[in-house]
C-alpha cells in the first residue's frame, strides 16, 4: 500500500511538470519539433549523465528489447512533436485537453496486451473525460485552427497511449532512468535531422530554455512518471494525466494571458472530477 501511495504521489507530480511544460511550445519561437529535438538532446545527456553516476548497467537483457526501445523512442518522438504542434496551431488548453482523450485509448488496448479484465469502471470513466474534452472540439473544419489543434492532439493521444503500454512491459526488467534514456536518446537520433532541413535560428536564450525544459520537465518528469507505473496501472495513471489540462490551461491564464472558455473549463472540471474518482478508487483497492 505505501509503494502505491508513492506510485501516485509521483505520477501527480510528473503529471504537474507536463502540464507546465506545454508553455514552451509558446515561449520558445521555433518549429515544434525543433523544440522536442532540443528537449530530448538535453534530457538524454541528463539522464546518461545520472546513469553513470549511479554506475548502472547500460545493456539491456535481449536483444529484442533494443528494438522494443527504439521503437518507443520513436513513437516518443511522436508524441511530443504532436503534442507541441497541437499546442502551437492552437491553444494551451486545446492542445492539454485533447491529449485526455488517452486514457480512452488505454482501456481497451490494456486489457488486449496484458490479457486482464475489462473493467466497466475503467469505461465509464475513459467516457466521461472523453465527454469533457468533446465540451472544448469547435465545428470541424479542417480550415479551423483549433479543429487542427485537436487533430494533432489525437494523434499525441494515440501514441502515447502506445508508449504508456511499452513502458509498463518495460517496467518489469529495467530502471526508469534506463528506459527513459534510451526512449528519448532515439528520439534525439530520429528529430536530428530537422535540424538540416529547416536550418531555425536558435539563439543563446532558445539554449537556455530548452536546457531547463529538458532537464526538469523532461528527464526529471518522465524519469517519475515510468517509475510510478510500477505500482500504478497505467489506465489509473492515464485517468491522473487529465490533470495536465488542469494544470495546463492554468498557467496558461498566468503566464501566457489565454483565457479559456467556457466551454474549455466545463471541460477541465469534468476531467478534474474523473481523476480525483479514479485516485481514490485506486487507492482503496490497494488496500484490501
Amino acid at each position: 500500500m505505501e509503494n502505491q501511495k508513492k506510485g501516485l504521489a509521483s505520477i501527480h507530480v510528473s503529471v504537474l511538470l507536463f502540464g507546465l511544460s506545454g508553455l514552451f511550445a509558446k515561449w520558445v519561437e521555433l518549429p515544434a519539433v525543433i523544440i522536442v529535438l532540443g528537449r530530448v538532446i538535453f534530457s538524454s545527456l541528463f539522464l546518461l549523465f545520472l546513469l553513470k553516476i549511479k554506475k548502472e548497467s547500460m545493456r539491456l537483457l535481449a536483444g529484442k528489447d533494443y528494438l522494443l526501445m527504439i521503437t518507443a523512442g520513436i513513437v516518443l518522438a511522436v508524441h511530443w512533436t504532436t503534442f507541441m504542434q497541437s499546442i502551437q496551431t492552437s491553444t494551451v488548453a486545446i492542445g492539454t485537453l485533447t491529449f485526455s482523450t488517452f486514457p480512452l485509448f488505454v482501456t481497451f488496448l490494456e486489457p488486449v496486451l496484458f490479457h486482464e479484465k475489462l473493467r466497466i469502471s475503467s469505461v465509464v470513466s475513459a467516457v466521461v473525460m472523453l465527454c469533457g474534452v468533446l465540451f472544448i472540439v469547435p465545428e470541424f473544419q479542417l480550415g479551423n485552427a483549433m479543429t487542427q489543434g485537436v487533430i494533432w492532439g489525437m494523434i499525441g493521444s494515440f501514441s502515447y497511449a502506445v508508449l504508456s503500454l511499452m513502458n509498463r512491459m518495460f517496467m518489469e526488467k529495467y530502471t526508469s532512468g534506463l528506459t527513459a534514456f534510451y526512449e528519448q536518446a532515439t528520439a534525439s537520433v530520429v528529430l536530428l535531422p530537422s535540424l538540416f532541413i529547416l536550418k531555425p535560428a536558435v539563439n543563446g536564450n532558445d539554449i537556455l530554455v530548452l536546457l531547463l525544459l529538458g532537464v526538469v520537465f523532461t528527464a526529471v518528469a518522465h524519469t517519475m512518471y515510468i517509475d510510478g507505473l510500477r505500482t500504478v496501472k497505467v489506465q489509473t495513471a492515464g485517468i491522473i494525466s487529465g490533470l495536465e489540462s488542469v494544470y495546463g490551461i492554468l498557467a496558461a491564464f498566468l503566464f501566457l494571458g489565454e483565457k479559456p472558455g467556457v466551454k474549455e473549463l466545463a471541460g477541465g472540471v469534468i476531467i478534474l472530477g474523473v481523476v480525483f474518482y479514479s485516485t481514490l478508487a485506486s487507492s482503496k483497492n490497494c488496500s484490501k
